[in-house]
């Protein structure tokens, strides 16, 4: 079914199908949900604006997903604030403490932290394909269309994104014990 970004009744399905993963997708990248609503929100408009036809609604959806990457990743760039971004991920409230299970529940919020400050360590072009499969749910097919590399190259980069998290997570519980 082809879909006309310009059509109302296109436009809407897409946005209502794609808004979650787009936003979700552009908050692992800034970390910061006004901006990441933004961003989401110019992902969109430009869809419309673009008055672009797509073959599929999952082509329509790669489209989205290339462009909210860019945005995010360009607004990274431009504001050359990726020291301050880590600094509030290490800071970003994970959920509430239950008081009946404090003690388990701010363990499992540091290693939160950690697993977030290693992947912000991570080159940019690991950090987003293991953004894109972990958090996103992307499989390997979907996340070769919106960074346009190859299957095996986005599985080739997983799987380093993984030993390098692996490697930076087992050396800060090292450097704990």
């Amino acid at each position: 079914m082809e879909i006309r970004s310009t059509d109302r009744d296109d436009f809407r399905r897409i946005y209502d199908a794609d808004y979650h993963l787009i936003i979700q997708v552009i908050m692992h990248i800034v970390y910061n949900p006004e901006i990441a609503e933004d961003l989401t929100q110019e992902t969109f408009e430009r869809f419309y604006v673009k008055n672009m036809t797509f073959p599929s609604e999952d082509d329509a959806k790669y489209w989205l997903l290339r462009v909210a990457k860019n945005l995010a990743l360009n607004h990274i760039r431009h504001s050359k604030r990726e020291t301050e971004i880590v600094e509030k991920v290490r800071h970003m409230p994970s959920q509430t403490i239950d008081e009946r299970d404090g003690a388990k529940a701010a363990i499992e919020a540091e290693n939160r932290r950690e697993v977030k400050a290693a992947i912000q360590s991570l080159p940019e072009n690991l950090r987003m394909v293991i953004q894109l499969k972990e958090y996103s749910g992307l499989d390997y097919k979907a996340i070769a269309k919106v960074l346009g590399i190859s299957e095996t190259n986005v599985k080739v980069r997983v799987f380093r994104a993984r030993k390098k998290l692996e490697e930076a997570l087992s050396t800060e519980e090292r450097d704990v014990y």
